[in-house]
């Protein structure tokens, strides 16, 4: 899991849901999305699936607090970074106001939900 605020690095799980394809890694954000916590979870994600297998990553948003521009920025920036992998994201338990700020800020197909 990957702690927003920076605080619980250091475990991932393999998903198992029907959203999930076989090898799915779930990286879990919880917390605030502080700017400068950005970098190192971006940092994160790349060590993460540098030399993996190429399957789907689910970001996990169901403890994240808040959400902003900020909170878009940060999972934009993640999408990026596992793109440069060769990878995508999608976010799994997005709240219904982070959803609509994604459709507003013209990210929804950017940053997808999981199993849409």
């Amino acid at each position: 899991m990957i702690d927003a605020a920076g605080e619980s690095p250091g475990t991932y799980a393999r998903g198992a849901e029907a959203c999930f394809a076989p090898g799915t890694i779930v990286l879990v954000v919880g917390g605030a999305l502080a700017p400068s916590k950005i970098l190192g979870l971006c940092a994160s994600l790349h060590l993460l699936l540098e030399g993996g297998d190429g399957g789907p990553v689910v970001c996990d948003l169901g403890t994240l607090v808040g959400s902003d521009a900020g909170t878009v920025d940060a999972l934009a920036r993640l999408q990026l970074t596992a793109r440069r992998l060769g990878r995508q994201i999608r976010l799994r338990k997005a709240s219904s106001e982070l959803q609509e700020l994604l459709a507003l800020m013209g990210l929804r197909d950017a940053l997808p939900l999981c199993g849409s």
